[in-house]
């Protein structure tokens, strides 16, 4: 199980959404490079991030403090927002990022997310953001008819790396991860799946590593990493522990 430190980019700042609202966003750092080196020195072995000003403008906003993070590390990075053309995820993997997320363009243009996956083996990952089950895009500004599921299942034989499944009604919010639905979307495809939306503290750990919750590729963490709810190397800690059992 993988622990995934989330750095949100808006405006050149880390920050956090509730619920995903552009309104709602309180800065935790001013300087995304520094956050990003200090989750490597804490021991976490990937980082997430995602550009909130390209998801909403369908193009990269941030990219000058995705160029200053990548500088700054050594650990692989994931990257989602505003990804929506082919010459995007090339430019984006030219430098360095080694998963890209589609999100928005995944609804849109499924025949796009094929193509990446062929072109870019194992460096492509899908992002279902859902609200109530159902698939949200444009900076979770919109919400379709599609289920994620259903999204999920569309990709089943693609190639793609990894599901990155999100519960917009938990983002933020520090209410739990939303376990029993991130399972059922686990079970319904044999892509790996990470939890993402409302992951609280080291409860939500302690439940990840549960049996049940074995499939799940790892969770993201965002908030609750910030304000100190979870401690990192406690939560670290028993991730290793966990893995030490099962090698």
């Amino acid at each position: 199980m993988i622990l995934y430190p989330a750095i949100d980019l808006k405006d050149g700042q880390c920050v956090r959404l509730k619920l995903g609202d552009m309104e709602q966003a309180t800065v935790f750092n001013d300087d995304p490079a520094a956050q990003a080196k200090s989750f490597e020195e804490q021991g976490f072995e990937w980082l997430h991030m995602v550009d909130l000003n390209g998801a909403f403008a369908g193009e990269p906003v941030n990219a000058a403090a995705v160029d200053a993070i990548l500088g700054a590390l050594t650990i692989p990075t994931q990257l989602g927002g505003g990804i929506r053309d082919m010459a995007t995820i090339e430019r984006w993997l030219e430098k360095g990022i080694r998963r890209v997320i589609l999100g928005t363009i995944a609804v849109r243009d499924p025949d796009l997310v094929r193509a990446a996956c062929r072109a870019f083996p194992g460096s492509i990952a899908v992002g279902i953001d859902a609200r109530g089950g159902k698939v949200a895009v444009e900076g979770w500004a919109e919400t379709s008819e599609l289920s994620a599921i259903d999204l999920a299942r569309q990709f089943e034989d693609a190639g793609v790396a990894a599901i990155i499944y999100t519960d917009i009604d938990r983002d933020g919010i520090l209410k739990g991860l939303n376990l029993p639905a991130t399972r059922a979307m686990a079970d319904a495809t044999t892509i790996p799946v990470i939890a993402s939306g409302g992951l609280a503290s080291i409860d939500d750990i302690t439940a990840l590593l549960e049996p049940e919750n074995a499939k799940l590729e790892g969770a993201i963490s965002g908030r609750a990493i910030y304000d100190g709810r979870l401690d990192p190397a406690e939560a670290l800690a028993m991730i290793a522990a966990v893995k030490g059992q099962n090698a």
